[in-house]
């Protein structure tokens, strides 16, 4: 079930990446209620496209459960997921997934690849935009302050 509390989670962590000049997305991963793993964007700062908030996050609770199974788990995340990091979400079994904008060039939930209607998946995870205008906001004002340059 949806909780603001883990969005507003997921958005302090896109605000630590627009304080470091990386693209503001921001991810939590919960599990029975509590947060076990938080990331923000590092592909500039590891100069690594993987590195992604979902990517870095799913890492981080793997490591901390020692297992890449995350089944039952929550995935609180700013941004619409890449067709990328929705491979990851969906290898590692991720139940749920929420996300605070869409991403009309690269969203794979509602935007753009739309992945279940990619049939034979082995694993669907559940999905729902829950939009949210403060991290709207932010986002737009980081690619606003790209153009300016």
């Amino acid at each position: 079930m949806y909780r603001q509390e883990f969005m507003n989670a997921a958005i302090k962590e896109a605000v630590k990446a627009f304080k470091e000049d990386e693209v503001p997305i921001g991810c939590v991963i919960v599990k029975d209620e509590k947060i076990i793993a938080k990331a923000h964007n590092k592909k500039e700062a590891k100069k690594d496209s993987t590195a992604h908030s979902e990517i870095e996050c799913i890492k981080k609770a793997s490591k901390k459960l020692n297992n890449w199974h995350l089944d039952g788990l929550d995935l609180y995340t700013t941004l619409e997921p890449c067709i990328m990091c929705t491979g990851a979400i969906i290898n590692s079994r991720i139940k749920n997934v929420y996300f605070a904008a869409k991403d009309p060039k690269g969203g794979a939930f509602v935007s753009n690849v739309k992945i279940k209607r990619i049939k034979g998946i082995n694993h669907y995870p559940e999905y729902k935009y829950v939009e949210d205008e403060m991290y709207i906001k932010l986002l737009k004002e980081f690619f606003k302050g790209k153009r300016k340059i």
